[in-house]
């Protein structure tokens, strides 16, 4: 970011070496100390001129040191391509300082040139393994093509409105009634100096807009007050009542220019004058990117002073402390690196961009999960669980400024596909999953069942129920990764049930589930309930049919049922008649085994007395046999051979009939 209020790079690092002691003239001189004010725009400026100066073959050695200088500087103004060309430039001119190869890399991956970075990452590596940031520059340039090839989610469209065609940045929300949106911008309107010599623009401005009727935003106007000033003010937040604007101020005073933390109160429209908020006694620490809980009791912010983790670090502050306790958020956090603009979202959710957690280049948004702490241990430390936003929330220029709207919609800053580096707003909005769950609810003879309800209990707490359509159909909305139980009823039909776990990908799903419902008033089918040829002892395939019989039984302990067994044509009538007898028995009997009271189970044999006709779900499986045609002798006498086999095949099979609702033990 090339904005005052992002923390001046170069005013809490020393400033890159130079060894120009030789030949620093008046230009020269001028250059280094603009630079080691963080003067990035004007630094180039000069620098450029005394690059173009010299002659490239005499004065070599020196315009490698100046292309050296200049990427630093385009580098720091979010120039990647101007960056890179420089640092090549340098090495092309043997520019004696390790660290060029570093840059180079860096601006390659803010460029997206993920491959050529980590060749020259991995040049550099092997002077320097043991190099922090050259390690996790290169993991950020391995990991980015599979975030890219995997995606998220988030929608992501620049705010043609917002955006003017200077820098535009750090939107916020006045409170949680979100009809204004504050941000800030160094447009030409800005009421700050002409020129800021850092970027080249003017300073940065506080601007607000409000949502008109139709839920889009009026046209920016600056805040009103004395809240903007020849000072660089920016990145708002706001106490959650909206009464108070926490913001930073960068001022300029000879050198160096420091960046703090004002409040400001509103009154109607206006804003007072900001007062600067005293946060510790140092004044050579840098303050800035404030950040409000939403109870209001912690202001977040980001700051240099020592103890933290290196660069910039996140802490917080306890407002409601008269002490005003102070703390760093830690190593799983911060990083060696600069951890920027926090935001609350919840107690456990926290957001932020980072240059020291592997990203895609530039600074990455991160989302914070903080995981709950085990009761039973008191001296347990937070723990957080850190999660890249991949694409398109992350690119490889900077992204960050993040805030929240409605559920999962908001807007955040980025200064990607800008050659200038400017930085503009964004909105971005993760759609709601579309899960659901359909099916439908029908008899054995696949009939639709009249007036089924359809309950469904989730592990979350869920509960929902419905009715099945005439057609028997029915459909849920559900959770990702939720496991579910469900129940299926109507009069004068069995309850039937089914559990499943809906999966906790990130995508859209529709899950199939059919209810096959016993009816009470008629026989049902048991399928695939098989015997050897003229025998009744139950083959092992069977077993699978009647352990569900088991359930059913189980699930229903006050029902009793015949459980008849059918034959068919071929053989004599008294011989059919015996042989289902022992067959309905055998079933009878594994019930018994598997723990059904035998009182509930009538065995019943019918041989060929009863022929079966064809049902709608018969007719679906055998397409040659019209709906509602019994299935008798003389019928199957009239078929072809084949058929006739199909015809006998349907009418040998075992049936349950429910006798009575009320059994008791």
């Amino acid at each position: 970011m090339k904005h005052i209020l992002y923390m001046v790079v170069g005013l809490m690092l020393a400033s890159v070496a130079m060894s120009l002691s030789s030949c620093k003239g008046p230009k020269l001189k001028d250059a280094d100390e603009a630079y080691d004010r963080g003067e990035y725009f004007d630094a180039a400026a000069i620098y450029r001129k005394l690059y173009n100066r010299y002659n490239h073959k005499e004065d070599a050695w020196l315009r490698g040191e100046l292309a050296f200088q200049l990427g630093m500087c385009h580098l720091k103004l979010n120039q990647g391509n101007r960056a890179t060309a420089a640092f090549q430039n340098a090495i092309r001119y043997e520019y004696d300082d390790s660290t060029t190869l570093l840059r180079l890399a860096q601006s390659q991956q803010r460029e997206g040139q993920y491959t050529a970075a980590i060749k020259t990452y991995d040049e550099y590596l092997d002077m320097f393994p043991d190099d922090w940031e050259a390690q996790v520059g290169k993991r950020g340039c391995e990991l980015a093509p599979q975030w890219k090839e995997e995606g998220s989610r988030y929608i992501v469209k620049q705010n043609k409105l917002l955006n003017s065609r200077r820098a535009d940045y750090c939107p916020m929300y006045l409170d949680k009634n979100r009809e204004y949106i504050y941000f800030t911008s160094t447009n030409e309107k800005s009421t700050g100096e002409l020129r800021s010599e850092i970027t080249g623009t003017k300073k940065g401005d506080i601007y607000f807009t409000k949502k008109d009727e139709k839920s889009g935003w009026s046209r920016p106007e600056v805040v009103e007050g004395g809240l903007n000033t020849e000072h660089d003010e920016g990145a708002p937040a706001f106490s959650p009542d909206g009464s108070t604007m926490y913001l930073a101020r960068a001022v300029r005073q000879n050198w160096p220019t420091t960046v703090e933390i004002y409040t400001s109160s509103r009154s109607e429209a206006k804003w007072s004058a900001p007062q600067k908020f005293e946060i510790t006694a140092d004044t050579l620490s840098n303050y800035s990117d404030p950040a409000v809980s939403p109870d209001g009791q912690w202001l977040y912010f980001v700051s240099d002073i020592p103890g933290g983790q290196g660069g910039t670090d996140i802490w917080r502050i306890n407002l409601k402390d008269k002490h005003g306790t102070l703390e760093n958020l830690g190593p799983q956090i911060n990083t060696p690196g600069n951890e920027r603009f926090p935001y609350v979202r919840t107690d456990s959710l926290l957001y932020f961009s980072s240059d020291g957690h592997p990203g895609m280049g530039g600074l990455d948004l991160f989302l914070a999960t903080l995981q709950p702490r085990d009761e039973d241990d008191k001296l347990a430390m937070d723990r957080w669980v850190i999660e890249n936003m991949g694409v398109p929330m992350n690119s490889s220029a900077d992204d960050f400024g993040i805030t929240f709207g409605e559920g999962e919609s908001g807007m955040f800053s980025s200064n990607r596909g800008d050659a200038r580096g400017y930085d503009h707003i964004y909105d971005f909005i993760k759609p709601e999953l579309k899960i659901w769950i359909s099916g439908y609810v029908v008899d054995k003879d696949d009939e639709p069942v009249p007036n089924a309800v359809i309950r469904i209990v989730g592990d979350d707490g869920s509960n929902q129920k419905t009715a099945a359509k005439p057609d028997g159909s029915f459909r849920f909305d559900l959770q990702r990764g939720v496991k579910y139980a469900m129940l299926a009823s109507a009069d004068g039909y069995l309850n039937s049930r089914q559990e499943f776990e809906s999966d906790s990908t990130e995508e859209d799903a529709e899950y199939n589930v059919d209810f096959i419902l016993a009816a009470t008033f008629k026989a049902q089918i048991i399928e695939n309930i098989f015997y050897d040829f003229d025998k009744a002892v139950l083959r092992d395939e069977s077993k699978l049919a009647l352990d569900s019989m088991v359930m059913l039984l189980k699930d229903h302990p006050n029902i009793v049922i015949e459980m008849a067994s059918h034959t068919d044509r071929v053989g004599t009538e008294k011989y059919n008649q015996g042989l289902s007898q022992r067959r309905a028995q055998s079933v009878v009997d594994y019930l018994v085994e598997n723990g059904i009271p035998r009182e509930r189970l009538k065995p019943a044999g019918y041989g060929e007395s009863r022929p079966k006709t064809v049902t709608k779900r018969i007719h679906s499986q055998y397409p040659q046999f019209e709906e509602g045609v019994t299935l008798t002798p003389e019928f199957i006498k009239s078929l072809s051979k084949e058929d006739q086999q199909a015809a006998d095949q349907i009418n040998r099979r075992t049936e349950f009939q429910v006798l009575d609702t009320e059994y008791q033990y």
